[in-house]
């Protein structure tokens, strides 16, 4: 039995009108879909650096493709300040953090704390700390240790995670979160 709307419209009928009007309307979303094609998907990545008072603020990403000169940038600005060694990072950290960042709705840079780490400092700091891994990803260019002032570890955390792409740690006591591109997992408090 067809379901009625208090306007005489069966629920097909309904659907039927629906569907009518987007055949009727089809060359003008047609063309204006072949206006937007240009548009297209941009990801975008802001950050500054504390430890060498840099920031950094581009577009890397443009219609499925990663823009070189922007991928250097992000290369140079995520270096190991320690030593000034620089790595190619890896792009899906750099989508992660941009997503996540994207998530929260927040227009303040994030603050990177530890991108890359040359095999000198990763061994300093395991050192120093018994919370640094022997193998850590930031040794791979696909980690990276990030603050915002604007929001909590454990908000930046579940951001991170909802993107379900790599591992996030949670240094609440730091005011910290990891993000890498490493397996899905999470881990601290």
């Amino acid at each position: 039995m067809a379901e009625t709307s208090k306007f005489g419209l069966s629920r097909r009928g309904l659907l039927g009108a629906f569907a009518a009007s987007l055949v009727v309307a089809a060359p003008t979303y047609s063309n204006a879909f072949g206006l937007l094609r240009g548009a297209g998907d941009i990801r975008r990545i802001r950050m500054y650096s504390g430890r060498t008072g840099e920031s950094i603020d581009t577009i890397y990403w443009i219609e499925g493709d990663y823009i070189p000169e922007a991928m250097k940038e992000i290369n140079h600005f995520m270096r190991d300040w320690r030593t000034g060694d620089v790595t190619k990072i890896d792009a899906r950290t750099v989508d992660i953090m941009a997503a996540a960042h994207r998530l929260m709705d927040v227009k303040e840079p994030y603050m990177m704390l530890s991108g890359y780490r040359s095999p000198r400092t990763n061994a300093m700091l395991r050192s120093q700390s018994g919370g640094v891994a022997r193998n850590s990803l930031h040794l791979k260019g696909q980690a990276a240790d990030l603050r915002l002032k604007s929001r909590s570890v454990g908000q930046m955390a579940k951001a991170a995670a909802a993107c379900a792409s790599g591992g996030v740690g949670k240094y609440s006591r730091s005011n910290f979160v990891h993000m890498d591109c490493g397996p899905v997992r999470s881990w601290g408090g």
